[in-house]
């Protein structure tokens, strides 16, 4: 919801800090052209503001891959992953021990927020966290109203369906994972080799939330 937060303050509703975002040009396009191979706007959920029009897509699970089109580009970067939350704290404190830094902390709520993401009476914490090449950002959201829904068990296997880990390349993977395990991480398997280029483990932190990090060798 970081973008919305670019939206609001964009038409004065939030104080402005920062440009970090730059949407997606021709965005009722593209919102028709998704939705010819079967990804659907979540319902009233497009957002007109003076500079952006924004619309979540929910995608059909098992969709082929699609096609690059070179000619039709609306894609300019991957902006940030969403990850929702109960205590924001915790989950914020192992994102700042693998060394990633907090862009920006903001609450917002009101009929965007509400039209948007599809909920009545939004009002929810938005912390967003910025790896240290200024590109990889990971939002938390800690939702106060209306309360959070938690589906199935916390500590999902790996190979259950959904966006299972957030990978990382790190250094001195030996010395981080006892370091992130005085923030509640735990192991979720050995850390191996893999042939002469990386060293890879599993934790799964706060929240049950799968990280990766992987250790370039060489």
């Amino acid at each position: 919801m970081h973008l919305l937060n670019n939206v609001m303050k964009s038409t004065g509703t939030l104080t402005s800090r920062n440009a970090w975002y730059q949407p997606v040009t021709g965005n009722i396009d593209l919102i028709a052209r998704a939705s010819a191979v079967g990804i659907t706007p979540i319902r009233g959920s497009a957002v007109p503001s003076p500079i952006h029009r924004l619309c979540p897509l929910a995608a059909p699970i098992g969709r082929e891959r699609c096609t690059e089109r070179k000619t039709e580009m609306s894609l300019k970067w991957m902006d940030s992953l969403l990850i929702s939350v109960d205590d924001l704290a915790a989950v914020k404190a192992i994102f700042v021990e693998l060394g990633m830094e907090l862009e920006w902390e903001t609450t917002v709520d009101g009929p965007e927020v509400d039209r948007l993401i599809d909920l009545l009476n939004v009002r929810a914490t938005l912390a967003l966290m910025r790896s240290p090449d200024g590109h990889g950002r990971i939002e938390l959201d800690k939702f106060h109203t209306p309360d959070a829904i938690r589906v199935g068990p916390e500590n999902l296997p790996v190979n259950a369906l959904g966006i299972r880990r957030i990978m990382f390349t790190v250094d001195d993977l030996d010395n981080l994972v006892p370091r992130l395990r005085t923030h509640g991480a735990e192991p979720v398997g050995d850390a191996v080799q893999y042939g002469d280029t990386y060293r890879l483990a599993y934790v799964r932190g706060p929240e049950g939330i799968i990280v990766g990090l992987a250790e370039q060798l060489g």
